[in-house]
């Protein structure tokens, strides 16, 4: 078994979907699909001391997911999930809830000093308490920490303060296709967006930020990886029977850095994140229990 500690910190709360309640937030969800392949999988965030702040302690460990949640004198959070027929969610998320409010702890930073890697969002970022948390605990990792900023905008919990900060302390970008878009727009203004391809974009991102890698996700159009020193891989979508995509990119994020992790290069590793993240979408919710070596 790899040791190796890797985390997800910020939102942890239940995504409400038709068919019942799924614990989700897209930093627990990663931290899930890390241990699915043996690694130590953490979830780092805040629960209210309610019934389903309780729940969500209890469902993680049940799935193997380390954490360190602190109980806060907010609600537990949670989203109302509606689908369409395609499967393909839109959220409404609750403000004013307990993972806007993670303090800082010693475990946390003792946590950091071991990680060998941590991803995170914009989302959780939305309010100070959460945000300052977050950089603290990167700024406590060891210098050679892989840094992975799934981008994951939500509505409007976002500013570009926020964003350009988080681009500065990354690694890895993650990033989606309409997302891509947005933030061309933000940064660079709207006509770059048309004069530009997603290539051109990305590479921009890159050099800008001085990242080593970005992960760029188009749904159905497959996906594409590009490294600072000019490599890069594209992989078709799977055809699949799509039950809902909730968490599914985050599921993709998590098998591709716990094959980075074990040693594999990126071409085998975005196979491997693509065949997950594929079986991800025939399931409900986005923790669903699978077998890495048989996918």
């Amino acid at each position: 078994m790899n040791n190796s500690i890797v985390v997800g910190i910020g939102e942890a709360l239940w995504d409400c979907l038709p068919y019942g309640k799924k614990i989700g937030g897209a930093p627990a969800n990663f931290a899930y699909h890390v241990s699915q392949f043996g690694l130590n999988g953490y979830a780092i965030s805040a629960v209210g001391n309610d019934e389903l702040g309780t729940e969500i302690i209890n469902v993680l460990q049940a799935k193997g997911v380390r954490n360190i949640m602190s109980v806060v004198d907010y609600p537990t959070g949670t989203v109302q999930v509606k689908l369409d027929d395609k499967g393909v969610p839109q959220y409404d998320i609750k403000t004013d809830v307990a993972w806007d409010n993670i303090p800082l702890t010693e475990p946390m930073l003792n946590l950091a000093k071991q990680a060998k890697a941590v991803c995170w969002g914009s989302l959780a970022q939305r309010n100070a308490v959460s945000r300052n948390t977050i950089y603290k605990f990167i700024a406590a990792l060891h210098p050679d920490a892989l840094k992975i900023f799934d981008i994951n905008l939500r509505l409007s919990f976002y500013t570009q303060e926020i964003i350009e900060q988080s681009l500065r302390m990354c690694d890895i970008l993650k990033i989606n296709d309409e997302e891509l878009i947005i933030i061309s727009q933000m940064l660079n203004g709207s006509a770059s967006v048309y004069l530009e391809t997603s290539r051109a974009i990305c590479e921009e991102l890159i050099k800008r930020y001085n990242l080593k890698m970005l992960i760029l996700t188009c749904g159905t159009q497959g996906s594409y990886l590009f490294t600072a020193d000019g490599q890069s891989s594209f992989e078709p979508t799977p055809h699949v029977a799509v039950a809902d995509t909730v968490g599914a990119g985050d599921s993709f994020t998590g098998a591709f850095i716990a094959s980075i992790l074990s040693g594999m290069n990126i071409v085998e590793a975005h196979k491997i994140a693509v065949k997950v993240s594929a079986f991800v979408c025939t399931q409900n919710g986005a923790m669903p229990s699978y077998d890495p070596k048989t996918i």
